[in-house]
């Protein structure tokens, strides 16, 4: 997470992102919410900045996050909010994981399935692209 000698900082609180398994670019990517192509020039903020995500994180050593209003988890569909769960829960755990793996190339750390489901979508992307330049 290092910018020379200073990190990257919250674009909320303004503090530094200390290292990966606590920041939310890198959680939104292993999510696949982020495009490889977009990360470096994407800003970053903490997990805990972005409550409405970190409110699905149930994990032990992440400390609940509770929300009021409209986007509170308990306002939500409790199936979407089991499924939101599962699946935030996963890509936090995911990023503990990579942060400990030395060497590992940035391409590998997204959860499985997601780099193929970008490679689809981008194939069908130019699919539809070449569909229209050729008509």
């Amino acid at each position: 997470m290092a910018q020379c000698e200073q990190g990257y900082l919250c674009e909320v609180c303004g503090t530094d992102v200390e290292d990966i398994t606590v920041s939310d670019l890198y959680l939104r990517y292993v999510l696949g919410e982020v495009d490889p192509e977009t990360l470096h020039v994407s800003p970053e903020r903490h997990i805990r900045c972005n409550p409405t995500l970190a409110q699905f994180i149930v994990d032990e050593s992440f400390a609940p996050v509770v929300i009021e209003g409209f986007f509170a988890k308990d306002n939500l569909d409790s199936e979407f909010v089991f499924d939101e769960e599962t699946r935030i829960t996963a890509g936090f755990r995911r990023l503990k994981e990579v942060f400990l793996i030395e060497g590992m190339p940035i391409t590998e750390y997204p959860l499985p399935g997601v780099m193929e489901r970008w490679k689809s979508e981008t194939a069908d992307a130019d699919e539809v692209f070449d569909r229209f330049n050729h008509s």
